[in-house]
């Protein structure tokens, strides 16, 4: 059977899930390990420094993985969704969870027990290269954003989040593009390491200069050309949070 997932050439494919990186034989087994959970939007599904008992397969919804300062200050690392794993790290170490997943929309997963997890990957090269191959890249791809990042101004920062924003969570409307994807200030300013006020007086700035509109929880980008300028488009930055290639089981 030939593989569903092969590398792009520069490597840094963090965007693919891991159960598209897998065969279908594997995802099938993979997944009838465990069994289906369902979360509510705002929901944790795992949370910083608790013990790790399992991890989740997400079959459906949308999650963002964030880590919180002792000044309570939250950075938002990533969005996972369809075909993703969370809390692996903590299965393969033992240590406690390194970060807290939370739902943003309905969320189904499956989760499996680190014994039954660990066992599967004992027993399959296959899956164990494909898991290391996804931990690389997101390794690459998160010293990329940063260097990348340190470059820019906050600005710069946010509209390129945006850009990503539209181009992985957003829909054509009358207006312009409105993201799918429920952030609040607080988790576009931890996306770009500002404030949540810094991130308001940016919003308002755009909005005042027609590039975007904004709701409750709602965002439409009317003027995606003036973000690119503001970006100073860098075609090469990485996305802050990222979209999941999409996988069938």
């Amino acid at each position: 059977m030939a593989a569903v997932y092969a590398p792009d050439g520069d490597g840094l494919d963090d965007r693919v899930p891991f159960l598209a990186r897998l065969e279908r034989e594997d995802r099938v087994s993979l997944l009838g390990l465990g069994r289906e959970l369902s979360f509510a939007p705002r929901t944790p599904l795992l949370r910083q420094d608790e013990p790790s008992a399992y991890v989740l397969l997400i079959a459906g919804g949308w999650t963002k993985v964030t880590t919180s300062a002792p000044n309570g200050y939250e950075a938002l690392h990533a969005l996972r969704g369809p075909g993703d794993i969370v809390g692996e790290s903590a299965a393969l170490t033992g240590r406690p969870r390194s970060a807290t997943v939370t739902a943003l929309s309905p969320v189904q997963a499956v989760v499996v027990g680190h014994e039954k997890f660990r066992a599967f990957l004992a027993g399959s090269a296959r899956v164990s290269l494909a898991l290391l191959a996804l931990t690389a890249d997101r390794t690459r791809a998160a010293d990329r954003r940063s260097l990348e990042f340190a470059a820019m101004t906050v600005r710069e920062r946010f509209a390129v989040l945006l850009l990503d924003l539209a181009h992985t969570h957003g829909g054509r409307t009358d207006e312009g593009i409105e993201l799918d994807i429920p952030l609040s200030k607080q988790e576009l300013a931890g996306a770009v390491g500002a404030s949540r006020e810094m991130v308001q007086r940016l919003l308002k700035d755009l909005r005042e200069r027609g590039i975007v509109l904004t709701g409750r929880r709602a965002m439409v980008i009317v003027r995606p050309d003036a973000l690119r300028r503001i970006a100073r488009a860098q075609d090469s930055v990485r996305p802050v949070v990222r979209h999941e290639a999409p996988f069938s089981p």
